[in-house]
């Protein structure tokens, strides 16, 4: 079969950090190609080339025997080639029908107006063909994160394209919408289109691709076909070494006493009635669908939530509904997973995003920042995250979007507390890291700190997990204890088939 999309030697470089060097690969008509690398390794920059959002250093991109050269995604987009990326962007203060007609808005009265029936209707005509059901007219700004990945998804594939890349596009569905994009995708396989898929979940991968590259610090390593995709061959291309699932150490030891008491939490249009306890070492689990609450129910407990009612109590203190301030100072962190608008700032350097939950901590006398104290902790996470960037000093835009997420954990790993909520802590986040993050969580338990897991990533919550709590439409659906908890009771309750014993 012959050769359709060509790289040949791209090269690609962002400041004094190069992200690809010399990348040769081939992909045949109608295949999925799987793309896999640790976090920097250049997967999403070697897409971005082929959907015209970067314009290569050096090198040749030939698609079905003609060389092009993309200025923009509207060059590479009349070539044929479409992206869903793992970063979204939007407009968020207009309508998802708006979102979805950017660019092509359809217009009557001879033009002077815009024709909002029609864009809704091509709206809900897109969302149909990927199996989504939404209200078109709400603004983006009200919807989840998973939601506005379903959109963006719809867009990509409404535009009838040849070639459709997808970069981490499950990175924040949950385990039902990740099953029904995978149909979606096995049927735009069955249409022809050629498809590049970028993700760090393995299983995903083997199987959907026919084939999969493995890229290494922006290098081309190899390619394995399907029969010869195997976790451990793949981990060994990706980092020269193998990695284990981590099991988690503060299991060894009873939980203490009760730190997070939740009582009735309530929140108009989001949950109700949720009551749960979270003892000092122990890390409950949070699984259910998207829009069953377990984000919203994060944000609250945090703060956030200025409609929400009922009882929240820290270490036997009642805290204060609506109020960031009072729960940090309770000892309340979160890790949101929603990194780009609410985990870091974009443009600041690393060591400050890493600094910024603790500059009470790193003071002189209380007034003026200690630099020197600052650096040292943001050293040490930086270190141990692992984070690739050219230094402290480079801004966490210039990063990639897994090496993002590893800076937001590390702000609120090195703040500690009492209690700590994380959201989809590894979306994004390659196999190494994973296990490292993992670490990191299962030690801080270890140390007696309250955890709250949410995921998307069954496996990731199962066996992280002391207990799952398992929410459906707003309230927890039933509780599983660790010897109890398996991909099939997780999802029966999460569905409602089955109600917890």
């Amino acid at each position: 079969m012959s050769d359709f999309v060509q790289f040949r030697d791209i090269t690609k470089t962002f400041g004094g950090v190069t992200a690809l060097s010399g990348v040769s690969l081939s992909l045949t008509r109608g295949e999925c190609h799987g793309l896999m690398g640790e976090n920097g390794a250049g997967k999403s920059t070697l897409g971005k080339v082929l959907a015209g959002i970067h314009r290569p250093d050096s090198g040749e991109l030939i698609i079905d025997g003609k060389a092009h050269s993309f200025g923009s995604p509207r060059d590479a987009l009349a070539a044929g080639v479409a992206m869903v990326h793992q970063e979204l962007a939007f407009c968020p203060d207009l309508s998802v029908a708006e979102n979805l007609s950017l660019g092509r808005y359809p217009r009557r009265a001879g033009g002077l107006l815009l024709d909002h029936a029609e864009m809704n209707r091509r709206a809900e005509e897109l969302l149909s063909a990927i199996g989504v059901s939404l209200d078109v007219t709400r603004p983006m700004s009200e919807l989840s994160t998973a939601q506005e990945q379903l959109v963006q998804i719809a867009a990509a594939v409404g535009t009838n394209p040849q070639i459709l890349v997808f970069d981490e596009p499950t990175s924040s569905l949950s385990a039902t919408d990740a099953d029904a994009l995978f149909l979606l995708i096995e049927d735009l396989k069955k249409r022809g289109l050629t498809l590049i898929y970028v993700s760090h979940r393995m299983p995903e991968l083997f199987r959907l691709c026919d084939r999969m590259s493995i890229l290494r610090d922006g290098r081309y390593v190899g390619t394995l076909k399907k029969t010869e995709m195997t976790h451990d061959a793949v981990v060994q291309m990706m980092i020269g070494r193998s990695v284990t699932d981590y099991f988690p150490q503060h299991l060894d030891t009873a939980a203490g006493d009760i730190v997070l008491g939740v009582k009735a939490l309530s929140s108009p249009g989001k949950f109700h009635d949720v009551t749960f306890d979270v003892r000092a070492g122990e890390i409950v689990g949070f699984a259910g669908l998207v829009g069953s609450g377990r984000s919203e129910i994060a944000q609250a407990i945090f703060g956030l939530d200025r409609c929400a009612t009922g009882t929240v109590v820290l270490d036997g203190k009642t805290l204060a509904l609506g109020s960031v301030k009072a729960s940090l100072a309770a000892g309340v962190g979160l890790v949101p997973e929603d990194r780009k608008r609410q985990g870091c700032v974009l443009g600041m350097p690393c060591g400050s995003n890493i600094s910024m939950a603790i500059l009470d901590r790193v003071r002189h006398l209380g007034v003026l920042l200690d630099r020197t104290k600052e650096k040292a902790v943001a050293t040490d996470y930086f270190a141990r995250l692992k984070v690739k960037a050219s230094s402290l000093d480079a801004p966490v835009n210039s990063l990639s979007g897994g090496n993002q997420q590893k800076v937001v954990l590390a702000k609120w790993l090195a703040r500690g507390g009492r209690l700590l909520i994380v959201d989809e802590p590894t979306r994004g986040v390659d196999v190494g890291a994973k296990a490292a993050i993992h670490e990191l969580i299962d030690e801080l338990a270890r140390q007696g700190l309250a955890v709250i897991l949410i995921s998307s990533e069954l496996p990731e919550v199962i066996n992280l997990s002391t207990r799952i709590l398992v929410m459906r439409e707003g309230r927890i659906a039933g509780e599983l204890s660790r010897a109890d908890a398996s991909q099939d009771s997780v999802l029966r309750l999460m569905t409602g088939v089955a109600k917890a014993a």
